[in-house]
């Protein structure tokens, strides 16, 4: 797909693990890998890792920022953050409502000039509105991202945590007024949970050239294959988000295991080669919380899974 924000491997590098549970020279180890591999595309957001005692959000794009400074690659890649979760004034806390002001055009380039600070650079690739405020004229909202692309700061727009109905109303009032419109979107969308990305959105993106680069590709883990029994779900940071999967999970699984032995490939790979195939999905977003994590996810970008392979994982994922 071609898009302004997309380059490389088709894999975006998850940034929310940097300046949080994967720092210094192991960082910068798992970025010159992805680099090394072809990786071209890492995502971010200001919000990162605000949820952290002691943090206060931007770890991650200090530490982005850091690197691409010291390696000297800021023209080579395709650098995605996002805002609208971490106020200038105050990190909202989690599971918040939010703060519609977030939104108001200060306050998104206040947070734009502090990203691109930290990130160590006069321009993004890629600018998320991190989540939608609904009780917000959407044409404000469009106007007002808008405004970071007519500056000069923002190369393309994206929404995130976008429904159907509210990205296809951002599309008409971008339409109506010249706006730039958002063409990337990122929902999450996996093989345990599909409802974020549903048939409407594919449509809507596939129709309007949207790149869909969905989070949680692993399902927070989930879809490694190393959770499995209940013991397994007591272990790690992210426990309590993967339970979410435990019902829906097993066939998933025994699905993975079986392309897994037709293959020889690994099941994040599997997992990413899956989507890497559905409507509308430019690249999936995956972490590496470590080097030895990050060659199943090199993998998934190369991964070919036959149309049976591809048609018996989505039937066991419905």
């Amino acid at each position: 797909m071609s898009h302004p924000a997309i380059a490389g491997i088709p894999l975006v590098l998850g940034g929310n693990v940097f300046g949080w549970t994967v720092k210094g020279d192991e960082a910068f180890a798992v970025l010159d890998a992805f680099y090394e591999a072809g990786g071209r595309m890492i995502d971010t957001a200001d919000v990162y890792s605000a949820w952290i005692p002691g943090h206060k959000g931007g770890e991650s794009e200090t530490v982005i920022g850091e690197w691409m400074a010291a390696r000297g690659v800021r023209g080579e890649m395709r650098i995605h953050t996002k805002t609208g979760m971490l106020s200038t004034r105050k990190p909202l806390a989690p599971g918040s409502a939010g703060d519609p002001d977030l939104y108001q055009p200060d306050e998104i380039m206040k947070s734009l000039g502090a990203s691109l600070d930290r990130l160590q650079t006069d321009y993004l690739d890629l600018y998320y509105a991190h989540r939608d405020f609904e009780e917000l004229e959407i044409g404000a909202i469009v106007a007002a991202f808008d405004a970071t692309v007519k500056a000069g700061k923002v190369r393309s727009l994206g929404a995130s945590n976008f429904t159907a109905e509210r990205l296809s109303a951002a599309l008409a009032a971008a339409d109506a007024t010249g706006a730039e419109p958002f063409t990337a979107l990122q929902n999450e969308y996996n093989l345990v949970s599909r409802k974020a990305y549903g048939p409407e959105l594919q449509q809507l993106c596939t129709s309007r050239g949207i790149a869909m680069l969905p989070f949680f590709g692993l399902a927070s883990g989930y879809l490694t294959g190393k959770y499995r029994k209940p013991e397994d779900f007591e272990k790690g940071n992210r426990t309590q988000r993967v339970k979410d999967y435990a019902e829906v999970g097993p066939p998933v699984l025994a699905a993975m295991d079986k392309v897994a032995a037709e293959t020889g490939a690994s099941l994040p790979a599997i997992a990413l080669a899956w989507l890497n195939v559905q409507p509308g999905i430019a690249a999936p977003i995956a972490s590496a919380r470590s080097l030895e994590q990050l060659p199943p996810l090199i993998e998934g970008a190369t991964l070919k899974l036959s149309d049976d392979q591809v048609a018996s994982l989505t039937e066991a994922s419905n």
